[in-house]
């Protein structure tokens, strides 16, 4: 595998904000909750999703774009080869879901700020909330996978 340098950095750059933006959500997401009360969670989660839909997305496509250009075509296709392109499709998917759940989740939580009495409001919520841990931690263990994967790869 013959790579340039310039590719090389641009691949551990942007797979390095993808990475850390997941650790940063993480906690960013602990901390706004203990601190913003409902409408201002709102707003900011809705702030930082918007920023993040460019700045994260970006690097993922740049990261696994750049990956490609490095192992493309690969000499021999392999069960680790065929793990890591499957990881990388459901990651897009995730991220894409997690970015269309994000945005459902806002409208969950304006209704259910809106009329706290009505049970189903807030059920729905905790429910979205739920959902969005689930694809967060999805996220999370596939980009490890795929980080095992490539250290596995590159060990060879």
């Amino acid at each position: 595998m013959t790579t340039s340098a310039p590719i090389v950095a641009l691949e551990i750059l942007s797979a390095s904000v993808w990475i850390g933006s997941l650790v940063c959500l993480a906690v960013v997401s602990q901390a706004a909750r203990k601190v913003l009360e409902g409408p201002a969670q709102v707003a900011f989660f809705r702030a930082v999703g918007r920023r993040y839909a460019i700045v994260g997305t970006g690097s993922l496509l740049v990261a696994i774009g750049t990956d490609l250009a490095m192992s493309w075509p690969p000499p021999t296709w392999s069960a680790t080869i065929d793990a890591a392109v499957a990881l990388a499709g459901l990651l897009v998917l995730a991220t894409t879901a997690g970015m269309a759940q994000a945005r459902a989740m806002g409208t969950l939580r304006r209704r259910a700020m809106s009329s706290p009495a009505e049970p189903a409001a807030r059920a729905a919520a905790r429910r979205g909330r739920r959902v969005a841990t689930a694809l967060r931690l999805l996220m999370a263990a596939d980009t490890l996978a795929i980080v095992v994967l490539a250290a596995m790869a590159l060990s060879r």
